[in-house]
């Protein structure tokens, strides 16, 4: 009785292609199979993960906090008067407000090679609505190809079982190359 051999199992279509997003600037655009950032497009396949992370701008802070500093201990002194104190006050106190807003630095981590980093200005929590979808997207193309490895990889093994099968018959079927010696010339 021959052993019943497995049943493959039933393919599965893939699932229609995720749409299309981009930011509202334009400026991150993802497909199902790419990112494109700032005009520098990336395969899924090819990126690790995102991350985005506000960023705030140090030298603002420092000229802003110097520039604060430095204009009280000179209207203290009496240096300056009342009106240029107010002026400094101002362009020192936005100083500070334009380093507070700061950026947000998109990171890219690609398998393999350095990341990439891009700043993008905006309200955080948009860009981490895109990345987190991104990353969703990294780990299904991930998952997709590990499948498709996986696929192969049984296909390889199956081939060459069949082709060792084919051979150890192929040996069985021919004649002995050496014939035994009979036990009466030994």
């Amino acid at each position: 009785m021959a052993a019943a051999e497995p049943e493959p199992e039933p393919v599965l279509p893939p699932p229609p292609p995720a749409p299309t997003l981009q930011s509202p600037d334009g400026r991150l655009t993802l497909t199902a199979t790419s990112l494109t950032v700032l005009g520098r497009t990336f395969g899924l396949r090819e990126l690790e993960r995102a991350e985005v992370q506000p960023v705030r701008w140090l030298l603002w802070y420092l000229l802003g906090g110097l520039g604060l500093a430095i204009v009280l201990i000179f209207f203290l002194n009496n240096w300056l008067r009342t009106a240029p104190t107010m002026a400094g006050l101002l362009v020192t106190a936005l100083m500070l407000l334009y380093g507070h807003r700061g950026t947000n630095r998109l990171r890219l981590w690609r398998l393999g090679l350095e990341a990439a980093h891009f700043a993008l200005p905006g309200d955080a929590d948009l860009w981490r609505r895109l990345v987190s979808e991104t990353n969703r997207r990294i780990d299904h193309a991930h998952d997709q190809a590990a499948v498709e490895a996986a696929t192969l990889l049984a296909a390889l093994a199956a081939a060459r079982t069949a082709e060792a099968a084919a051979a150890l018959e192929a040996a069985e079927a021919l004649p002995a190359l050496n014939p035994a010696v009979p036990d009466s010339l030994a």
